[in-house]
């Protein structure tokens, strides 16, 4: 069993508390530029009195790594013994996981491009499994006089765990607040996968790391496009409920082939990939998503590859799953193979990347004023921001879900 899911960059110093709600962080944090100062609007981004980035978590000190593994396992009856076997992959990078930061400088990004588009509107951030947790925020933000919140998640893909759990949570934090006599309105960007900038910053990014493969030959080499693997009754049952479902493979197959398109025409080249997966947990009789990575590694080593690029494009930032599926355990099969291998940075906080998601924060406020936006996407076709019924449903247990009409 890998590490749990981190859907979410360098790390960066601490920033303020999660749910300092201060138009602007202390000095020595975001500054404006002296002419963007003098232009900052007087409001808020209407009708929004915050944006909220909300992520899976992950432990911060090796005493913290056994709690955090119960809270996401919760209900699964995974023993302590198989959880501390999981928390060694953990221990390996000194008990903490790289997401935290990670969160804490696309959150300082996020707030830097908002103030250079003209709004101060603050951002907080809270997590789902880990410290700062997400009612806790909600509540501090709720005490501080914010009354309505828009999201945006650290998943960029459609399916139960990348989308619709992250609804659920939000839904038992606003039941929780609500019982506490805190009224909260939530709402949320649409899933990102298929906006223009995510594509645009992965194939950049992909073409880079088969320049630097310097290999010549099409036929000795391949780009493994990574995401994590699910069971395939999620991926069956991703997106609307009256579509075909296999969403979440569909947009990952779907940008890994125009990432290819565009990279080989870019380099005059005939590239070839595959969509690959890491991550694999649940029982043996249980089928996920397949290849693994590892195994596809040995595969395109018999058929005379030696050089491949492996290009995260399921994750956006080189959290748990890139340090260690990737960048520990496929490179050390790499290795073992004899191929000459180059890890594909995520977005992160590319700046493209940071634009692209403020792009969306004023589409969904554009969307609650009553207005008539374009919701551009490339691949693909762009997912609503709220969600229709029944989709990607919890196969386990009927759970009220936000930002969604069911």
């Amino acid at each position: 069993m890998p590490p749990p899911p981190e859907q979410a960059q360098p790390a960066e110093p601490a920033e303020p508390g999660p749910s300092d709600i201060s138009a602007d962080p202390p000095a020595g944090e975001i500054q404006a530029e002296p002419d963007v100062g003098e232009q900052l609007q007087e409001s808020r981004l209407q009708p929004y009195d915050a944006v909220l980035l909300l992520s899976f978590g992950g432990p911060e000190a090796p005493e913290e790594v056994m709690p955090f593994l119960r809270r996401v396992t919760a209900g699964r009856d995974i023993p302590d013994e198989r959880l501390e076997e999981v928390g060694e992959h953990y221990f390996l990078f000194g008990g903490r996981s790289p997401i935290n930061d990670q969160n804490r400088a696309l959150r300082q990004e996020l707030h830097g491009e908002l103030r250079r588009r003209g709004y101060v509107t603050p951002v907080l951030w809270g997590n789902r499994n880990s410290d700062p947790f997400l009612t806790d925020v909600l509540r501090e933000a709720s005490d501080a006089g914010v009354r309505r919140i828009l999201v945006v998640t650290t998943s960029a893909y459609s399916s139960y765990s990348s989308c619709r759990q992250y609804r659920e949570n939000l839904a038992d934090a606003v039941a929780e607040l609500r019982e506490e006599g805190r009224e909260l309105v939530v709402d949320k960007v649409r899933q990102y996968a298929t906006h223009p900038s995510f594509g645009r910053v992965n194939t950049r990014l992909v073409t880079d790391s088969v320049r630097q493969l310097d290999e010549p030959d099409d036929t000795k080499l391949r780009v493994a496009f990574v995401t994590h693997s699910v069971p395939v009754g999620m991926d069956d049952t991703s997106g609307p409920g009256d579509g075909e479902g296999n969403l979440y493979w569909h947009q990952h197959d779907e940008l890994a082939h125009v990432i290819l398109d565009e990279a080989s025409a870019t380099l005059d080249r005939s590239l070839d990939g595959a969509l690959v997966y890491c991550s694999r947990s649940g029982p043996p009789s249980q089928p996920w998503l397949e290849p693994d990575i590892s195994d596809y590694l040995r595969q395109i080593h018999e058929q005379g590859v030696t050089h491949v690029a492996i290009a995260p494009i399921g994750f956006i930032s080189d959290h748990m799953e890139v340090a260690f599926d990737l960048d520990t355990e496929a490179a050390e099969t790499a290795r073992e193979l004899g191929l000459t291998m180059v890890r594909t940075p995520t977005v992160g906080v590319d700046p493209e990347f940071v634009s692209g998601l403020i792009d969306l924060v004023e589409e969904r406020a554009a969307e609650a004023e009553g207005q008539n936006v374009a919701h551009p996407a490339w691949p693909g076709e762009a997912m609503p921001a709220v969600c229709a019924p029944g989709c990607c449903p919890n196969l386990r247990e009927s759970r009220p879900a936000l930002c969604g009409r069911d």
